[in-house]
């Protein structure tokens, strides 16, 4: 009997949104930590080491020990190539993840952003000049 490829236990991987996100992040070629692999998919640092698990056991992911840290990456080229296809897919077709800004509430009340002001006081600030 032949073998059929399982691309849905893949897909049921890449398919949760925080370690999908955790893949995007580490297409940029960088290993990262657990820790920051969790601010960016906005999880705790125990979810994360959970989900990257996961992805270390299923071969799309890769972890590398330096003195204390562990530092992971993307397993290999073929890896990078499946998310990138389906990152174009997902734009192509209108599946597109709006970020909403910093959870952080002093961070969204006042912040700037390279040269200008950000944060409900940007805005504030903004709509008083333009009135």
């Amino acid at each position: 009997m032949d073998a059929t490829p399982d691309i849905a236990t893949i897909a049921s991987l890449i398919g949760d949104r925080a370690r999908a996100t955790m893949l995007m992040c580490l297409m940029a070629g960088r290993s990262l930590t657990a820790t920051e692999l969790a601010s960016a998919a906005r999880v705790t640092k125990q979810t994360a080491s959970s989900h990257l698990s996961k992805l270390v056991d299923a071969r799309l992911a890769a972890v590398e020990s330096v003195g204390r840290h562990r530092y992971f990456r993307l397993a290999d080229h073929d890896v990078a190539t499946v998310i990138e296809h389906l990152m174009g897919l997902a734009r192509r077709v209108g599946a597109i993840q709006v970020d909403s800004g910093p959870l952080d509430p002093a961070l969204r009340k006042a912040r700037v952003c390279y040269d200008h002001l950000a944060g409900e006081l940007g805005v504030l600030v903004f709509d008083s000049l333009r009135q």
